[in-house]
């Protein structure tokens, strides 16, 4: 192999890098900030392998800079940096692609796998750090892509990580073809393509939009984006030659109509998309008047077309409701939360009427009213078609128009989506055409009623719509500071309750309790608290849990490679700062001892072996153990008396001490389920041992410095003065000996059990089931807010991490309950798949609404969003009762079944659609033999 001046050449093609990994970094950091600075529509991106990247990433030493994944604290990262990683050898994409391995096709013809996830399994890199990357390492197949401009009002750049594939079908032989597009992509670019593909004249082409088999409009070249044109994924396109003698037989030839799209749709109903008469050209006069200048209402705006027979009459005796939703490729998201909202009766109610005078196209907020429009026409359609599927292309063109974030072909949360949709809809129907100023006002002591109800006003002044008659409440908020204890009380309308599972706002935490006057051996204790709480909270657990005397403290440390690391002394010192993989210990003694001088004592041991240790053939291990000292002057004896004294509980020969405490898993005791009865068993033990202890004990004891770098013999007659003691704490290491280690046990200072053991918690939390009320009850409790949530103070002037409690103050008549399944993390994304148990009739909150209004706060299950699998894989369906039938259904995309009461509550369920039941309908559905109440 030739040594080319720019570096070696290795046997894989690989050079030898002219430049170092530390160069590397620098480089690709650089490139990268320099295209973010530079984003504009059309720049190239290119789709590396995770796997690749990541041995690159750890190669140049980025894991050890910033990914905090693999370690609990920077301490790591220096060990982590030590290590060589060894360089990743050539780009291999074969794991992404689907054509494997294979390099030699064409560039445009190799494909990504489907459902691959950014992040997990390929990353994006700028076009220049794509070159530097292979320019140092060769390797492929280049995946380039292009950026993408999305959005109306809102424009976001995008990757096309998949660009648009359509099966293309020529009339004249049947052959098919695959055509790649940007959805972004002209009509025109698309002509190009078909005839340069195909070798036909422009003039003699004619394409049809063939999706399902069926025509439904025939295109001409112009500057309409494929995606506006309601093209899908995967879908197919037919190709005709015009010459003036042939004709297709795959369906009825163009009408010569000069219009951008030829619509060849079925006649329509009687009724339109809002409900007023059908005009010549199938739109309502209801609404023409008020459309938006520019917008596209008028050309296309409806999927009757997507489904045979879309406007057939329902046969006598059919029930409606029951069409499926066609998936347009990952769509199952957005199908499952439409199914959920057009059976919501007030709506299905609301778009099969006229609501053409309450269409906002003005409204700055909305979106003109084409969203209203696109989801009215589609419930309409839904609800006039019997069980045929209906594939929705216009309205998640309009989605995707509006919501970029939900374009393209990833699957998404049903849940954003709602969200999305319900706001949406509201803004594209607010009866409000000028939202008039309002300031408010502070409660400032006022009773809660008129300060709800003076919010309520303000917010229907400016949201007045179907939407907040039929899913808006009020829920009440507390802040308070905890510095000041200001109160800060607001009423604020929810249009869906966000319910935690109680595991995910609490942690179980385990710390192990060291007695500092040596009468007892360590216990771990696992106590429960809250996520976003504070050191203070973890210390109350453990006082109950370890039955903690009056007159008794708790000094909480964590312990890292045999060493205290730090002290956790602040009360507010947050527990996300204690991370699951650390090791964290309590040390117990008397109050009186906080004004005495601090005894921190470390142990090592000499090594018979030295060889693969320092010189000193000594390292550190176990637990530090710390106690104080009595009187205004300390001896060195007085330190190895007080050493001999709290290594008592370790003594070998200490039988009554381990036979009552036990040894379980290393640290678990017999006696931990009465904790509380120890007192008396101290005594004892202490009694047993007060004249066995001896100051001539031979214990070789070093002071040493904060860091454990320095080490100098301890004599008994050294004295120390403990007002001139820095910091009044004094350090020494116990060399450890063979007659130490015969006498004492060391085995329960090693080994400390970690604060979380995830996987124990995970398979836990899969066996235990949880209620809708307890999740109720873990969104109503109040906790702190988290360090990233702070709030702004206007009496201390700064932000705080202020206790924060919600309540219910109005229930509205649909309420969704949204099971937040889904924790993510920086560097973790998770599912919870535990069961909740919720009630189908007879769901009574009245005991969580504080406003008794004499409403009725009774309701009955009407639907419900599923999802199955895990993150990005996933798949979601629905399950919807229809109320006149009294029955319910699956929607599975286009498949629908009927499926048993019995069978609707699942594991999966991730959206609760409730509907309110008044009184009188209560007492004649209710089954006195069941019990559906929440509690």
């Amino acid at each position: 192999m030739t040594i080319q001046d720019s570096g070696f050449m290795m046997e894989d093609g690989v050079s030898c890098l002219p430049c170092t990994p530390e160069e590397q970094k620098r480089i690709v950091s650089e490139l990268k900030n320099e295209s973010e600075r530079n984003l504009k529509e059309g720049n190239l991106y290119f789709v590396v392998s995770s796997s690749w990247f990541r041995r690159w990433e750890r190669y140049v030493g980025i894991e050890a800079d910033g990914n905090l994944n693999q370690s609990s604290d920077s301490r790591l990262l220096n060990v982590t940096s030590l290590m060589v990683a060894e360089m990743p050898g050539p780009i291999d994409n074969s794991d992404i692609v689907r054509n494997g391995s294979d390099c030699d096709c064409k560039e445009d013809e190799i494909q990504l796998r489907t459902m691959l996830m950014e992040g997990q399994d390929y990353v994006l890199v700028p076009q220049k750090v794509w070159e530097k990357l292979h320019e140092w390492y060769k390797g492929g197949p280049a995946l380039p892509r292009k950026m993408i401009v999305q959005g109306v009002y809102h424009r976001n750049f995008d990757v096309e990580v998949y660009p648009l594939c359509l099966k293309l079908i020529d009339s004249r032989d049947e052959s098919q073809s695959v055509i790649w597009l940007s959805r972004k992509a002209s009509v025109s670019e698309l002509f190009q393509k078909v005839c340069a593909l195909r070798g036909i004249d422009l003039d003699k082409v004619r394409i049809w939009d063939y999706f399902n088999k069926r025509k439904h409009t025939q295109l001409f070249a112009s500057n309409k984006s494929l995606e506006e044109s309601n093209l899908q994924m995967d879908q197919d396109i037919l190709l005709e030659q015009v010459d003036g003698h042939q004709s297709s037989r795959f369906g009825m030839d163009s009408t010569g109509n000069e219009l951008a799209l030829v619509s060849m749709e079925p006649s329509r109903s009687s009724f339109t998309i809002a409900g007023g008469p059908a005009l010549a050209n199938g739109h309502s006069s209801g609404y023409k008047s008020n459309l938006y200048p520019g917008s596209s209402l008028g050309s296309g705006l409806t999927d009757i077309g997507d489904s045979f027979d879309a406007y057939n009459s329902v046969r006598k005796g059919e029930t409606r409701g029951l069409a499926g939703l066609q998936n347009l490729g990952n769509t199952c998201f957005m199908n499952s939360a439409l199914q959920c909202l057009v059976h919501t009766p007030p709506l299905v109610e609301y778009f099969l009427k006229d609501y053409s005078d309450e269409i906002n196209t003005q409204n700055p907020l909305g979106m003109h009213g084409e969203l209203a429009l696109a989801f009215g026409e589609l419930l309409r359609k839904l609800w006039s078609t019997g069980q045929t599927a209906t594939a929705p292309r216009v309205f998640k063109g309009k989605l995707a128009r509006f919501a970029p974030q939900f374009s393209g072909y990833n699957q998404h949360d049903s849940q954003e989506l709602l969200a999305f949709l319900l706001d949406g809809l509201h803004e594209d129907l607010n009866r409000v055409k000028q939202k008039p100023y309002i300031e408010m006002k502070d409660a400032d002591g006022r009773p809660d009623e008129e300060v709800a109800a003076e919010s309520w006003k303000n917010h229907k002044a400016r949201n007045d719509s179907i939407i907040v008659d039929v899913c808006q409440g009020q829920y009440k908020s507390t802040l308070v500071c905890p510095v000041c204890s200001k109160i800060s009380i607001t009423f604020d309308p929810f249009m869906y309750l966000s319910l935690p599972l109680p595991s995910t706002i609490t942690r179980t935490m385990t710390v192990t309790v060291f007695y500092g006057d040596g009468s007892v051996l360590p216990m771990p204790y696992t106590v429960s608290v809250l996520k976003n709480g504070f050191c203070k909270d973890l210390l109350l657990a453990l006082r109950t849990a370890c039955c903690l005397k009056t007159d008794e403290n708790l000094l909480l440390a964590e312990v890292y490679e045999n060493k205290i690391y730090r002290y956790l002394e602040v009360p507010l010192e947050p527990l996300v700062s204690i991370k699951d993989d650390e090791h964290i210990v309590a040390f117990r003694y008397q109050k009186t001892g906080m004004e005495k001088t601090k005894l921190v004592i470390f142990h090592r041991w000499q090594e018979k072996s030295t060889s693969d240790y320092l010189k000193s053939g000594k390292e550190l291990f176990g637990t530090p153990l710390i106690t104080y000292l009595e009187g205004d002057q300390i001896s060195g004896a007085d330190i190895e008396t007080a050493v001999s004294k709290v290594l008592v509980p370790f003594k070998r020969t200490h039988s009554l001490a381990k036979s009552r405490i036990g040894k379980e898993n290393d640290f678990l005791s017999d006696g931990l389920d009465e904790p509380c009865s120890s007192s008396d068993a101290n005594t004892v033990e202490n009694a047993e041992f007060e004249g066995t202890l001896s100051t001539d004990l031979s214990l070789r004891l070093h002071l040493t410095d904060d860091r454990v770098m320095t080490f100098k013999p301890l004599k008994k007659d050294t004295l120390f003065e403990s007002g001139k003691i820095f910091g009044k704490i004094l350090r020494v290491v116990l060399d450890w000996t063979d007659k130490e280690q015969e006498l004492y046990d060391a085995s329960y200072m090693k080994d400390l059990p970690e604060v979380h053991k995830a996987g124990f918690a995970a398979k836990k939390s899969r066996q235990e089931a949880i209620s809708l009320s307890s999740c109720l009850d873990a969104f109503l409790m109040e906790e702190p807010l988290g360090p990233d949530d702070m709030w702004y103070c206007p009496r201390c002037k700064e932000h705080r991490q202020a206790v924060k409690k919600l309540d219910l103050w109005m229930l509205p008549e649909v309420i969704v309950f949204h099971l937040k399944r889904f924790t993510y993390g920086r560097y973790l994304k998770n599912k919870i798949d535990t069961f909740v148990n919720f009630p189908i009739h007879t769901l009574d909150l009245s005991k969580y609404v504080l406003n008794k209004d004499g409403q009725s706060y009774i309701y009955e299950l009407y639907a419900i969003s599923n999802h199955y699998g895990g993150l990005g894989g996933g798949h979601y369906t629905a399950y919807a009762k229809l109320v006149e039938e009294n029955r319910w259904y699956h929607f599975d995309d286009s498949h629908v079944s009927p499926v048993n009461e019995s069978d609707i509550k699942t594991s999966a369920a991730y959206l609760l659609f409730y509907k309110r039941v008044r009184s009188e309908t209560v007492m004649e559905t209710e089954e006195p033999s069941q019990d559906h109440s929440i509690s």
